[in-house]
């Protein structure tokens, strides 16, 4: 399908989830799109595969050539040093750069009240390159701090890199959540074990896995710059979730076990997990109402969707 104004857009990563969605958008709305990765696993029909380590700057500068791009949407940025080899690699080789960042840069703020961008300034964080950020335990553990080290590097380039870093909410939906979070609280009530919760148990704001993969593919065409909250309308408990799960199994009953400390359920939260997105609105994205569709992504995630 041809474009009048066809974007030339790089994806790194997006093999699997929303990323993979975003990719199909961007095919299918007629932009010339570029998928790099480590080969593991191909992009779909009409759209350029590119092999490299995003991590060897050697290997990535290899794969990319001389080629340029429009824009730049860095799926698997988790890092500091990542986005420190970003910038140089893509300064002057794309005029917008989109970063997929998470709620998990607010792990430290706790307010009943939606949060908004402004909390976290990626300008204001402290970076340090010298963290163990290849130790794969120390990244998972420290996954919202890398996020947020991340945002500051490119914060810090100014002009030289335009960037954007869309912080997701929580996703829910699809026929591949790779994650089992659903599935968890699904075995949980159709057997009757309890499910462990935080005695104050607190909401959280989440976006269906179609609605973040349009969102992306929106910012691709956008030139606002800075961090970018990308959450449904409404928050939702973990009580939501679960009856929307029990009305798919049968005769299912949510029981609730709340604990003072240790492990609790996914999905079950001690602090507010609701992100603003008045800003995200304001630039012309419309989002829809979590609570429209859950129903639905929790159909198509235990496999009863249509």
């Amino acid at each position: 399908m041809a474009m009048e104004n066809a974007r030339n857009v790089l994806v790194i990563g997006g093999n699997r989830y929303f990323g993979k969605r975003l990719i199909a958008r961007l095919r299918d709305e007629g932009h010339r799109v570029s998928v790099l990765n480590r080969g593991s696993s191909p992009p779909p029909d009409g759209v350029e595969h590119l092999v490299a380590d995003r991590d060897d700057e050697h290997s990535l500068t290899g794969a990319l050539g001389s080629r340029v791009f429009d824009v730049v949407v860095d799926q698997v940025c988790y890092t500091p040093r990542q986005a420190a080899l970003a910038r140089r690699v893509f300064s002057g080789r794309t005029r917008r750069y989109v970063m997929t960042s998470t709620v998990e840069v607010y792990e430290y703020e706790d307010s009943p009240a939606l949060v908004r961008e402004e909390a976290v300034d990626p300008a204001k964080v402290t970076v340090d390159l010298e963290l163990p950020w290849d130790d794969p335990v120390f990244l998972e553990s420290h996954y919202g701090e890398g996020k947020r080290q991340a945002e500051a590097v490119l914060a810090a380039d100014g002009p030289a890199l335009p960037y954007t870093a869309v912080r997701v909410a929580h996703v829910l939906g699809g026929d591949d959540d790779f994650t089992g979070r659903l599935a968890h609280y699904a075995e949980r009530i159709r057997t009757g074990e309890p499910i462990a919760v935080p005695v104050a148990n607190r909401p959280a704001t989440y976006i269906h896995v179609e609605e973040i993969a349009r969102f992306l593919a929106w910012a691709t065409g956008e030139t606002f710059t800075g961090p970018v909250n990308a959450a449904s309308h409404g928050t939702l408990s973990t009580e939501e979730l679960c009856e929307a799960v029990a009305a798919h199994v049968p005769g299912g009953r949510a029981v609730f076990r709340p604990v003072d400390v240790g492990e609790v359920s996914p999905f079950s939260f001690r602090r507010s997990y609701g992100m603003d997105n008045t800003r995200a609105g304001r630039l012309g994205f419309a989002f829809a109402d979590a609570r429209q569709w859950l129903p639905r992504a929790v159909a198509e995630t235990l496999g009863k969707g249509d």
